[in-house]
């Protein structure tokens, strides 16, 4: 047995290059229970990271009392990080919403029954869309953590019956630079490589991307390849000292640590690297990409000591780092929240693709690029449409496209939004501010503890005319707002699909029943298109469908011909053994493990998602001016010149701030906050300060410090930590939900008289700005201007663990951060051979690309 609270990635299985990761399954029960004592395992994957890991759900009494990694599943082999095993499941058991709150004459939240709750929505509902703004009232603002069919449900009733152009979810904040990076680069979403590169890669670089706190069991296998014969050199970029930039430096590579906000810099001197050194792939450029005489120019200025003058990093190491890339066979480039939530995200995202195509590595093994994700079902968020694209990676721009979903759904093209961009989140929270959208229907997110400027967000969400419906499990900070809140089902008391980073399309089947009268959420989102009584163009119900497996056979064909294309797959094809990736269909019955080895992308203007972007202003480009690119199935080589961020440090805000995750809790902590292991082990908030900055300030590790951007601030306590001097680092994921005192819109009718949260301010959102990519439209929150002060002495260490990233820089002075005796862990290393991944080398191009 082993403590995964203390050894976050377990027991190490390293292998050579070249031969498969090798099994360990882990599991972990209630205390006292064997896996004897288990009535039944029922098949899932995990949905605390974006990893996607096959899963077991282990019941006994109709309780789920445990979970298990899957030996035969593609995606981990086995293997289920600390939040898998500890904070899957145990939150099944606390303080869940059982039945509908209403907002009574007083404004107190009481609890009530369905159909007084769905009748509030409804009557609202129809009262705003016989108003002059019609469907350009509702909005619709849901999670990267529902399931595929629940997201095209939720897109159908938007697009089809309601015709909101308003409608996306909070995978705006997380991964909506992947899809927009992907889209001008490649012409589709759609991830080219695949986890299994791992296994044949010689080098693998992390842009922005802390894997060992955010994907552990992704970096468990970067490890045993690490730890194996031909280990791969590791490349990180990362101002902060992270467990990967730890793996950069054993294994000869390098660790950059550019100051926040100057990615793209740091980007274009890499690219200029490879290209002044003659390591481009001259012939695959030549044939597969357009772009490349502006992108040289562009990236001409900046020299190894240019970079080192904006980004404050060593010359000699972006010349490493560049060789690094430059000379290897086969990389493996993985890109997350470090470059999407940072300045000019999409431009430096896409120089990542960039230096895949000037070196023609993408399409065999070893060689593939992963934008990742930030949730376990985001990508089903943007396939489906629920995040305002339309539904199978169709262009809103292409009324061919938009004829397409008009005929499957039976419905006029005009009722299909499309006249303009779909409206992103950051747009539609301003609309609520200014009194456009009047109902706000929020599913499966906290927006009141994860959206930036959190000040702001709750005067939007105390509007007195704006209607708020929050769908949930728990009744969160942002539910405390509602007008209506609706008891959702959560994950295990519910049936449906899902995908991850790498494409693998999972099963997840109901083990046992939701609490009380709590629904899943596509019961829902049918039961609020019955009472509305949503129609096609022919008079008949919009939407018929019951069951999830109806909405899975229903969605497949939407994604017919499509980058995207699940109709080779089946509930019944996805039972029993591993997650597949798609493109699944007549030519790739067994999946696709990598894309684009053919070098044919969807870039044809009759097949690409999107027309394409200047990726300095945002600019769309228009059908006209894409078609006469001729890009004939090639990609593009996207150049942006570097502009500083919207905030720098100055005088009196000498700091710059980022936030990020810590390994033990997801998000606001809704669930994980309810796992006694996980919250032993990251307690509260903390702010880390290098050991200079620290001695500067007067801060001894503990101290409570005061952490003050223009917007508002976190009291907390110090981490004396290992990131870069004059960068301040504080996790987001602490809201107020479980801190004593009145909240806003309290269930039991309480208040803070001035709106604020109570308790010591501890949420790094309070500091964020509003700015977001002029592209992606993604928030910027990972810098800002801040300003430290002592506030007082601490009570002992900060609640910070030491086993990651926030470890301290003198190891002996804080205790180490275990699980105890009810966080064992079983691994198991006999179970089964290593299952081998989808078809290798297919392309996924689409017929005319």
């Amino acid at each position: 047995m082993t403590d995964r609270i203390a050894d976050v990635w377990g027991t190490r299985t390293p292998h050579p290059r070249g031969t498969p990761w090798p099994v360990r399954v882990d599991s972990h029960l209630d205390a006292g229970l064997a896996e004897a004592d288990v009535d039944r395992w029922v098949q899932s994957a995990c949905v605390l990271c974006s990893n996607g890991c096959g899963c077991d759900i282990a019941v006994r009494d109709g309780r789920v009392v445990g979970v298990r990694g899957r030996a035969a599943d593609v995606v981990n082999h086995g293997r289920l990080g600390p939040k898998g095993l500890y904070g899957s499941w145990q939150w099944n058991r606390t303080d869940r919403l059982t039945r509908p709150l209403v907002r009574d004459a007083s404004g107190v939240l009481v609890e009530s029954d369905w159909d007084t709750a769905m009748g509030r929505v409804v009557q609202r509902s129809r009262e705003l869309l016989a108003t002059d703004a019609g469907a350009l009232s509702h909005a619709f603002y849901t999670s990267g953590q529902l399931f595929l069919e629940e997201y095209y449900a939720l897109a159908v009733v938007g697009k089809a019956g309601l015709g909101t152009p308003h409608m996306d979810g909070n995978t705006r904040l997380c991964t909506a630079t992947a899809a927009a990076a992907l889209k001008e680069s490649f012409g589709s979403d759609g991830q080219p490589g695949s986890y299994s590169d791992v296994e044949h890669a010689d080098a693998v670089f992390l842009y922005g991307h802390n894997m060992a706190e955010t994907q552990t069991v992704l970096w468990a296998r970067v490890l045993d390849r690490v730890h194996g014969a031909d280990p791969p050199v590791v490349v990180a970029v990362d101002p902060r000292t992270t467990k990967v930039a730890e793996a950069a430096t054993a294994t000869g590579g390098v660790h950059l640590a550019p100051v926040p906000g100057t990615n793209q810099a740091l980007m274009n001197g890499l690219v200029r690297e490879v290209v002044a050194n003659g390591w481009v792939d001259e012939e695959y450029v030549r044939r597969h990409t357009l772009g490349l005489d502006d992108l040289v120019a562009t990236v001409e200025e900046w020299t190894p000591e240019r970079v080192a003058e904006v980004c404050d990093v060593p010359a000699r190491d972006v010349r490493r780092a560049a060789e690094v890339f430059g000379t290897s066979e086969r990389v493996l480039s993985t890109v997350l929240q470090g470059f999407y939530q940072s300045h000019q995200a999409t431009a430096a995202s896409c120089q990542v693709n960039n230096l895949h195509l000037l070196r023609g590595l993408l399409g065999r093994p070893g060689c593939g690029v992963l934008q990742m994700n930030g949730q376990p079902t985001a990508q089903n968020t943007r396939e489906c449409g629920a995040d305002g694209d339309l539904p199978g990676f169709r262009n809103w721009d292409n009324p061919e496209h938009v004829r397409q979903l008009a005929d499957l759904w039976n419905v006029d093209p005009l009722v299909v939004p499309h006249w303009s961009p779909p409206t992103h989140a950051m747009q539609i929270w301003r609309y609520c501010e200014q009194g456009s959208v009047r109902f706000l229907w929020i599913s499966g997110t906290n927006p009141a503890v994860s959206l930036p400027e959190l000040g702001r967000i709750r005067s939007i969400l105390e509007r007195e005319d704006l209607f708020v419906v929050v769908q949930d499990g728990f009744l969160t900070e942002t539910a405390r707002y509602a007008d209506v809140v609706l008891p959702a089902a959560l994950w295990g008391e519910k049936q449906g699909t899902f995908t991850n980073v790498n494409r693998t399309v999972h099963l997840s089947e109901k083990a046992v029943d939701p609490p009380g009268e709590a629904r899943s959420d596509l019961d829902v989102f049918l039961d609020y298109a019955q009472r509305m009584d949503l129609r096609d163009r022919d008079g008949d119900p919009l939407i018929t469908w019951t069951t999830p497996e109806e909405v899975f056979e229903a969605w497949k064909e939407c994604t017919r011909g499509r980058p995207c294309d699940y109709t080779g797959l089946s509930y019944e094809q996805l039972r029993g053994g591993s997650g597949v990736p798609w493109p699944v269909n007549a030519d790739a019955p067994e999946g696709t493990d990598r894309l684009y080895a053919d070098g044919l992308f969807p870039t044809d203007p009759d097949v690409c998602e999107s027309y394409g972007h200047d990726l300095v202003t945002g600019g769309s480009l228009d059908e006209r001016t894409y078609r006469a690119l001729e890009p004939a199935g090639r990609a593009f080589l996207k150049a942006a010149a570097f502009s500083p961020p919207p905030e720098t440090p100055s005088e009196e805000f000498p700091f710059v701030l980022t936030t990020g995750r810590t390994v033990y809790h997801f998000h606001t902590r809704t669930k994980t906050r309810r796992s006694r292991q996980l919250q032993r082990a990251a307690p509260d908030a903390w702010a880390e300060l290098s050991v200079a900055d620290a001695g500067r300030l007067g801060v001894a590790e503990g101290d409570l410090v005061r952490v003050e951007s223009p917007r508002g601030h976190v009291v907390v306590p110090a981490r004396i930590g290992r990131g870069r001097d004059g960068v301040v680092f504080v996790p987001f994921h602490f809201g107020w939900f479980d801190v004593p005192g009145d909240v806003p819109g309290d269930v039991s009718g309480g208040g803070s008289g001035d709106g604020s949260p109570p308790g010591r301010p501890r949420t790094a959102n309070e500091m964020t700005m509003t700015e977001w990519d002029p592209v992606s439209k993604q928030p910027v929150l990972k810098v800002a201007a801040v300003r430290v002060v002592r506030a007082g002495p601490g009570e002992g260490p900060a609640p910070a663990p030491t086993t990651t990233a926030s470890a301290p820089a003198d190891p002996g002075s804080v205790p180490p951060t275990t699980g105890g005796p009810d966080a064992a862990t079983s691994e198991r290393f006999d179970a089964a051979p290593p299952p081998a991944p989808g078809r290798r080398g297919t392309s996924a191009s689409t017929p005319g690309s």
